[in-house]
């Protein structure tokens, strides 16, 4: 029989990145989506709303994994309404995968939740690992709830992982191609002062990550997934100018990110802000980065 993984929000950049990886003769991969059921490229859609317990959880009996990645976009303007449904996406999704298990007679064997470096705040300069404590604004309050849901689910049978995820770099989709498009268009300088950290991960070493998560038992509780050598946006722009050979180079002062945050709708904080994220637990496993400087990650995603 064909081993199961499922993905719950497996249709966003992370979600089909895995599904790429890991779509192969001797797996099911299963989606959970708000969208509706089908079957695509040998992977089956199957709908849920998130939150609550349905026909849905039977797809988790006898899985290898389920990894969860369900949670609405921060990339938006920070309002009330906003806020509330980045927490409660995150936070419902997680507790009902844990009650669906916590039904199940065979669980699946390990349950990998997403969480996000942002758990550590506005950390300027400090590095931060797994045991460092959490920062205080409203990008980590979203990861303490997150986490504490996953943490309060009662799943003894199955190995749980959190996974801390930085910035996944992928060519032309995803969380680089705002800053893509920023050197395209000419104001490929520095964003704000250009001191702020940038915790980053290669998608390549971020699926190896998955695998290892998959296959290795000592994996376990939180990991931070982030490249062993996190650069400020000063070092990020210019190593990405490098590949994109801009005729036009210039930086981004703090105000005029505000103001272009405001036209399109999202938060300046998410590039003025960052945090210096390290992995020890990565380390401990002997997990071996292939791309540890961002010169060399921007080259092998340009192919150059």
């Amino acid at each position: 029989m064909k081993e199961k993984i499922i993905i719950a929000g497996g249709t966003g950049f992370l979600g089909k990145s895995i599904i790429r990886r890991f779509n192969n003769s001797t797996t099911q991969i299963i989606v959970l989506t708000r969208g509706p059921a089908a079957v695509e490229d040998n992977v089956r859609y199957v709908n849920w709303d998130a939150k609550t317990l349905d026909n849905w959880a039977g797809e988790l009996e006898g899985a290898k994994a389920i990894i969860n990645l369900a949670g609405k976009s921060v990339n938006c303007r920070y309002t009330r309404k906003n806020k509330n449904e980045i927490i409660r996406s995150r936070v419902n999704a997680t507790y009902i995968i844990g009650k669906a298990i916590e039904s199940l007679k065979i669980p699946p064997k390990v349950w990998i939740n997403a969480s996000s470096a942002a758990m550590f705040g506005n950390s300027d300069t400090e590095t931060k690992n797994e045991i460092s404590s959490p920062g205080n604004n409203f990008s980590a309050e979203v990861c303490k709830k997150w986490e504490a849901a996953f943490d309060n689910s009662q799943t003894p049978l199955t190995r749980k992982i959190v996974l801390r995820i930085g910035v996944v770099l992928q060519k032309q989709t995803g969380l680089l191609q705002p800053f893509e498009r920023l050197v395209k268009l000419g104001f490929g300088g520095k964003i704000g002062t250009g001191k702020q950290y940038i915790s980053w991960i290669h998608e390549a070493d971020f699926l190896n990550v998955i695998e290892g998560s998959l296959k290795n038992e000592k994996y376990n509780g939180i990991i931070n997934c982030s490249s062993p050598q996190p650069v400020t946006n000063s070092v990020f722009m210019q190593a990405l100018r490098d590949v994109l050979k801009p005729k036009i180079v210039l930086s981004n002062i703090a105000c005029f990110v505000y103001i272009g945050a405001l036209i399109i709708g999202t938060e300046a904080e998410l590039v003025l802000k960052g945090r210096r994220v390290v992995s020890e637990k990565l380390d401990k496993y002997n997990f071996r980065f292939r791309y540890i400087d961002i010169k060399e990650a921007f080259k092998n995603l340009y192919n150059q």
